[in-house]
């Protein structure tokens, strides 16, 4: 018996002597707690910047420069052509004004070559077209009852006839087909008022899209047009071009360079074709036409077409294209010609 106490009693004799010790027992370890690790967040990626484009073509650019379009009257009958710079307008403007001649309006912005011309004079329904444009008006004269509609409309007029810089006669053509000018003279005499560079006039396909005569029009090959009994020029695509080649007639339509003129899009815009109430020689009748409203339109891309209408709210407002279900019709960017068809006397076929 005396030996089974024997343990217990050395374990009481331990206790009692840390208790007299004064000494504590040690304290159970205590766990240090695992720091919480906080991800820092990965930052957000930086958005890329929207494309800059020319407004007039549509086309992409690293260089986008803010100036003002300049609008040219162009001569084209057979002793204008072949004419100089009209292969870098952005848009060029197709009418037919008195005695049945074909006149354009060449639209420049994102190219700016050095010569233009023949410069000839401004007509009634000028001011319509450029009105959208605004900037500069380069021309070489006209009736004064024109003149004040010019001067009403939102481009800044510059006329050979009130000596406006950048003009000049080649010796090369014989008067009135030698007045040719001079884009980077007209830019430096714009105002304060009509520096601002033009807004869009037509909408174009980006990025995923196509443009629409390409995603729902119709195969074709040729444009030919009847703007006039003097008139009658049509276009043929050319798939290597990627591009419509511009023909007078029978002829092709060249350009300074002895290479035909060519355009991304063409647009048909059928409108009323009235007298302005001025007179020519000979009291002939100064047509214009009557721009404000809407009308059959069709637009040539990418060797399709399509049918739609167009649209313009007031003077001042640009063209708008629709098809006939009421969807914008987009172009692809590049370069536009838009012929002026009048209605009842011309004709579009393809």
């Amino acid at each position: 018996m005396r030996l089974r106490k024997a343990p217990l009693c050395a374990a009481l004799a331990l206790t009692l002597f840390a208790a007299c010790s004064g000494e504590d027992p040690a304290p159970p370890p205590t766990e240090t707690p695992t720091p919480t690790v906080t991800e820092e967040p990965e930052p957000e990626p930086e958005p890329e910047p929207e494309p800059d484009y020319w407004p007039l073509t549509g086309v992409e650019t690293e260089d986008l420069i803010d100036r003002p379009a300049i609008s040219v009257k162009i001569e084209n009958s057979a002793a204008a052509r072949p004419q100089t710079g009209l292969d870098a307008a952005d848009i060029v403007w197709e009418t037919i004004i008195d005695f049945d001649v074909s006149r354009l309006i060449a639209v420049y912005h994102s190219q700016m070559p050095e010569e233009i011309g023949p410069i000839r004079s401004v007509r009634p329904m000028d001011p319509d077209i450029i009105s959208p444009l605004g900037g500069i008006l380069a021309f070489s004269g006209g009736q004064q009852g024109v003149l004040n509609l010019v001067a009403e409309s939102n481009a800044q007029p510059l006329s050979h006839d009130a000596h406006s810089d950048g003009f000049y006669r080649v010796k090369w053509r014989r008067a009135p087909h030698n007045v040719y000018g001079s884009l980077e003279k007209f830019l430096a005499q714009g105002d304060n008022e009509h520096l601002a560079a033009p807004s869009e006039q037509f909408e174009f396909a980006h990025g995923d899209d196509e443009p629409t005569a390409v995603a729902d029009g119709a195969s074709v090959e040729t444009l030919t047009f009847k703007l006039s009994s003097a008139s009658k020029p049509s276009w043929t695509w050319d798939a290597d071009e990627k591009s419509w080649l511009r023909s007078e007639g029978q002829s092709p339509h060249l350009d300074q360079d002895e290479n035909p003129l060519a355009a991304v899009n063409v647009v048909s815009i059928t409108a009323p074709h009235v007298a302005s109430g001025f007179k020519a020689q000979n009291n002939a009748v100064v047509p214009t036409y009557e721009l404000t409203g809407e009308g059959a339109a069709a637009v040539a891309t990418g060797g399709n077409i399509i049918e739609g209408t167009w649209k313009k709210k007031d003077d001042d407002a640009p063209i708008e294209l629709f098809t006939k279900d009421g969807d914008p019709i987009l172009l692809a960017p590049g370069n536009t010609w838009v012929e002026l068809v009048p209605a009842g006397k011309g004709s579009l076929s393809f």
